[in-house]
Order: structure tokens, then C-alpha cells, then sequence
């Protein structure tokens, strides 16, 4: 019998039926008189057991629901509620309840609240919140007038990985090593463990290296950059590499090196007038707005053609121009993003992707592992326009961010000054003549008078070479004697690659002015090769030997300097630029894990 009023879950009550009909006899034993209830009751067999008073129902009915109330606040969160508020039918009995005592009455299938419910569930995440500290919202004009001034647990950022995490750093010859580094450790502090662990000189240059061998790219992490989320976004076959990078922050030493006039459109609207520090500051500035207009070769997504488009690189990305050079918005097509987005160097670009150039570099997103598709492949006409559109790309993307690590290692070289001793620095600035020759030494300003003393330095190295030929030692050239062997220990020296490898050398590290290196020739097995960089070319100087007074030296400008070894020839050209269009400053090396 259905009751009106009566919600359907208390039906299910097992006693509940019997209940009612004694509650209506009670009602009906009112309205007629006592002598109706005596006799309804001499009518029941046990009618001493069956006297239900109503207010006791009620009453027993509130307490098995307060005893519910009890034990469902232990399984709240198991109770599972519908989008409409409603219980689930199947969740709104509970099993058999286990007994205080056992002079307590056993419940069975009892009914439960809903309101009771809720109110346990918004207790429990009011407990929640208030253990934790109220965080004043930095947007109050944004909420709504019902809504909290302070960030609910729900709203608050989510935490940085934490713990140990393992890695594998490979060297330039192929071998690797694993280490276990923090969660938040970054890029710099990366490369001074691996500097302090492999006994290297640290000398702000060394870069750790994303490497994606299937895809043919590369790109230097920011120093700022997190290893292990960048990690989180490589495949089973990428890898780090850990190398020399002096052109990570050499644009801002010479930045019209990397950014020539024609290819920066302030540039072009104030005739070229800008000084450099102004033009950084261009690039730097959030509020300003600069442009890299230029030709670039574009690959088609899917496709392996190429066009020339004429390209645009702002602030909101990278833009190509679908009539001519027009930069009306009606005629901007956007090609890239640069928010989530990285710029990487095509390392195998002619022969993956048919390149039309060996300067292609490419722009790849960040959710993008191993798919070639989803690549924005480009190529430019020449190394320099490479490097303008990357470094451009960086300055974009990450602005004050690049000035900062730029002067970080300065400002701790600066605070280290302060408790060690002075070292002596070896830029060209600092290094001067010097003359020994009395009691005292002095410095050689006139800059004839220190051509001349480099001059007789180079005679009296020949001198005391010959008095070791007079006394019986072996020729200074001579396969069994040192100097003909000692400059294959140092780190600019490697041997015999070829000149493709040592480009590639050369590229991997930055070309910058004054990068070099030294190899054995391939066309004459006496001789050597000077490789090095100048204004982002690669040039080759051959040095051969010459004779004489039955005495062999080196010399790479038709014997006008000579020099007994290497070694002399290279501190040589460190000191003095001579035949060569600059002087010696970066070595190329490469370590061994």
C-alpha cells in the first residue's frame, strides 16, 4: 500500500507496513473510544507485545537514522550521487549494521538521509580547505560577488615533480653516463656537475645538447630549462649530449654580427642608424615590437616541395606573406607558434628532407615526438640569415629570460673575486708585451717595440733549438723527439678528420670569430691545417714546413714567422691575429664522459 507523502525508499523498510496499520488503529482507536481499543486488543493474541505507541515509532525511526548517520561519516566518499542530487538506489541501504551490544535490537536494511549525505561530504571538504593556508586571490575584481576572496584547494597550482630522477649525458665520441639528478635541476646546474665531475675548464661555455637522431635534429637547452621536463618530451631514441656552445650568448656581445640591417625592419625605417645596445634593447623590450623579414625556403606539410615564401617572425609568431611582400594583415598567413614551440638545427636536412640549402633549421611543438608531419621545416640562403631567424626566435620566446643567464655567470665570477685570488684572465684586452730583459719587468706600450720583442722571442726559440741539434739531441721534427708529438695532446688538435668533419666540429660549437682548431692534412702527410671561423665562415690555412740553416720549422705564411712546433705557432696567433683575419680564441674540444 502506497502512503502520500511517503518517499518510495521508506516502503522498502521491512516492519514499516506493519507499523502503519498499527498507527491506523491508534488514529481510528481516538476518533471511536476506549471501549474500541479494549476490544481490538482483547482480539490480538499477544496485545501486550503489539501496543505500538506512534511518537515510540517516530523516535526509534530518528535513532536508527542518527546510528546511520554514524556509520556511513567512515564511508562517505564510497556513496556515489548523481548529477541531480539524487543517491544511487543501489548505494542508499547499507548491509547489516554490527551490533554495540547485544541487548541492542539488530537494523537491517535501513533507509538513509540524503541530506545526511551531502552534509557529511561538505563537512569533509570544509576540513579539507581549512587545513590549509587561505591564499589571498590575486584577481578579486574576477570572482563573483558569492564567491571567496582567497583560492580554494581546487584552484591552487599544481606542484613540481619531486625526488630522484635518472639520466643519460653522452659525450661528442659516443660514450655516455648516467647520473641522478634532482627534479628541479636545470640546464646550467647540469653542465658545472658534469664540468666539476670531468675535471673541465669552466669557462661559461659549456652547453647541454637535445638530440633527436630520427628526426635529424638538435638544439642547446636555456640554461633556465628544467632537465626533466624537458626529458618528459623525448622519445627512447633522443638523447643529451654534453658539448662546448660559444654562441649561446655571443649575440650579445656582437649583435650586428647576428642581426644584419637588412633583415630588421626598424633597422630599415630609421636607415640603419640604430646602435647595437638600442637594437637589443629592442628585442628585449616586451612593449617594443621588431620584425625579421626575409626569404625562407618552406617545406609543405606532408609534402617533400619546397617555396619560397617571403616570412615574418614577431612576437605572436611567425608569419608568411601570400602576395609578394606585403605585411597588410588581409595577406598574413600564420606558419608557427612560438609559445609552445622550439627552434632546432637540421643536422641531415639534404638528405632527409631533399633540402634546397645545407641551412635549413626547424620549428618543432612541444607535443610533437616523432612525427616528421607536424614538422615546420625551413631553409635559408645562407649561414648568417640561419642564425638571425634563430637567435630572433630565442630573444622572442624567452626575452629578459636570455639576458639573465647571460649575466649570471658574470655576477658569480664577480662575487668569487671577492674571496679568492685574482686569475689571470686570458682575453685579448688583458694579455700585453712584456719586456724582462732588466731587474724589473715593464709593459711594451709602443706597439713597434713589441713586434720587434716577439721577434727576437722567435730568434732566440731557433737559438736554444740549435744548441740542442750542436750538443746531439734529435732534430725538433723528428718522429722520436717531443716537439714533433707533444701538440697531439692538446684539446685543439684532432688529428686526422677530414674537412667535412671539421665543420661540422666547428658548427656544433658555435661559429663565432675565432673559433679554430688544428688537423693533419690530407694532401700532404707533412703537413698541417689551421681550420677557423671569422664573421660565421669556415677558412683553412695550410702550415707547411721549411728549412732553415739545415734547421725545420713551421709556418703558415711562406715562411715570414717560423715557429719550431705547434704549441708556439698557436700561442703565436693567440697574441698576434698576423696573416690571420682575426686572432685565436676558442679552441674546439671535445670530452670524454
Amino acid at each position: 500500500m502506497a502512503v502520500a507523502g511517503c518517499p518510495d525508499y521508506f516502503l522498502h523498510h521491512p516492519n514499516y507496513q506493519d507499523n502503519v496499520d498499527r498507527a491506523a488503529d491508534h488514529r481510528q482507536a481516538d476518533l471511536i473510544g476506549p471501549g474500541f481499543q479494549q476490544s481490538t486488543n482483547r482480539n490480538s493474541p499477544n496485545h501486550q507485545e503489539d501496543d505500538v505507541d506512534l511518537e515510540a515509532l517516530v523516535n526509534d525511526m530518528n535513532s536508527s537514522f542518527e546510528s546511520l548517520y554514524i556509520s556511513c561519516s567512515v564511508q562517505t566518499e564510497s556513496t556515489p550521487l548523481l548529477h541531480n542530487g539524487q543517491a544511487h538506489r543501489s548505494a542508499t541501504y547499507q548491509t547489516q549494521a554490527q551490533p554495540t551490544s547485544p541487548h541492542q535490537r539488530l537494523h537491517r536494511s535501513q533507509p538513509m538521509h540524503i541530506l545526511a549525505v551531502r552534509r557529511l561530504q561538505e563537512e569533509e571538504q570544509q576540513y579539507r580547505t581549512s587545513s590549509l593556508p587561505a591564499i589571498p586571490n590575486p584577481f578579486p575584481e574576477l570572482c563573483s560577488p558569492a564567491s571567496s576572496p582567497t583560492l580554494s584547494s581546487g584552484s591552487l597550482p599544481q606542484c613540481q615533480p619531486s625526488g630522484k630522477y635518472i639520466i643519460k649525458i653522452f659525450s661528442e665520441d659516443g660514450m655516455g653516463k648516467v647520473v641522478e639528478i634532482p627534479a628541479d635541476m636545470t640546464a646550467r646546474d647540469l653542465c658545472q656537475f658534469l664540468v666539476y665531475k670531468n675535471h673541465c675548464v669552466d669557462d661559461n661555455s659549456w652547453a647541454l645538447v637535445e638530440h633527436h637522431p630520427a628526426l635529424g635534429l638538435e638544439r642547446c637547452l636555456e640554461d633556465h630549462e628544467l632537465v626533466v621536463q624537458v626529458q618528459a618530451s623525448m622519445t627512447s631514441e633522443s638523447k643529451f649530449l654534453f658539448r662546448k656552445n660559444y654562441a649561446k650568448y655571443e649575440f650579445f656581445k656582437n649583435p650586428l654580427n647576428f642581426f644584419p640591417e637588412q633583415m630588421v625592419a626598424w633597422c630599415q625605417e630609421t636607415n640603419g642608424t640604430i646602435p647595437p645596445s638600442q637594437l637589443l634593447q629592442n628585442f628585449l623590450n616586451s612593449n617594443s615590437c621588431p620584425e625579421i623579414q626575409g626569404y625562407l625556403y618552406v617545406k609543405e606539410m606532408g609534402r617533400k616541395s619546397w617555396k619560397k615564401l617571403y616570412v615574418f617572425l614577431r612576437r605572436s609568431g611567425l608569419y608568411f606573406s601570400t602576395k609578394g611582400t606585403s605585411k597588410e594583415p588581409r595577406h598574413l598567413q600564420l606558419l608557427a607558434d612560438l609559445e609552445d614551440s622550439n627552434v632546432f638545427t637540421v643536422i641531415t636536412g639534404r638528405k632527409l628532407h631533399n633540402a634546397p640549402t645545407d641551412f635549413e633549421f626547424c620549428i618543432k611543438p612541444n607535443k610533437v615526438r616523432n612525427e616528421v608531419k607536424e614538422l615546420r621545416m625551413l631553409c635559408a640562403e645562407d649561414e648568417q640569415s640561419r642564425t638571425c631567424w634563430m637567435t630572433a626566435f630565442r630573444l622572442f620566446k624567452y626575452g629578459i629570460l636570455l639576458y639573465q643567464n647571460y649575466k649570471i655567470p658574470q655576477q658569480r665570477k664577480t662575487l668569487l673575486s671577492h674571496f679568492s685570488a685574482p686569475v689571470r684572465s686570458v682575453s685579448e684586452n688583458s694579455l700585453v708585451a712584456m719586456d724582462f730583459s732588466g731587474r724589473i719587468g715593464r709593459v711594451i706600450d709602443n706597439p713597434v717595440e713589441a713586434q720587434s720583442a716577439a721577434m727576437e722571442e722567435g730568434h732566440a726559440w731557433r737559438k736554444r733549438s740549435q744548441r740542442m741539434n750542436i750538443l746531439g739531441s734529435p732534430s725538433p721534427l723528428h718522429p722520436s723527439s717531443l716537439s714533433g708529438v707533444i701538440h697531439r695532446t692538446q684539446l685543439w688538435f684532432h688529428g686526422r678528420i677530414s674537412r667535412e668533419e671539421s665543420h661540422k666540429m666547428i658548427h656544433q660549437q658555435g661559429r663565432v670569430d675565432g673559433m679554430f682548431l688544428l688537423r693533419d692534412s690530407q694532401s700532404n702527410p707533412k703537413a698541417f691545417v689551421l681550420t677557423m671561423c671569422h664573421h660565421q665562415k669556415i677558412k683553412h690555412f695550410q702550415i707547411l714546413p721549411c728549412e732553415e740553416d739545415g734547421q725545420m720549422f713551421l709556418s703558415l705564411d711562406d715562411a715570414a714567422t717560423k715557429f719550431t712546433d705547434l704549441i708556439q705557432l698557436v700561442e703565436f696567433y693567440t697574441l698576434n691575429r698576423g696573416v690571420l683575419p682575426c686572432k685565436l680564441k676558442h679552441p674546439c674540444t671535445t670530452v670524454a664522459l
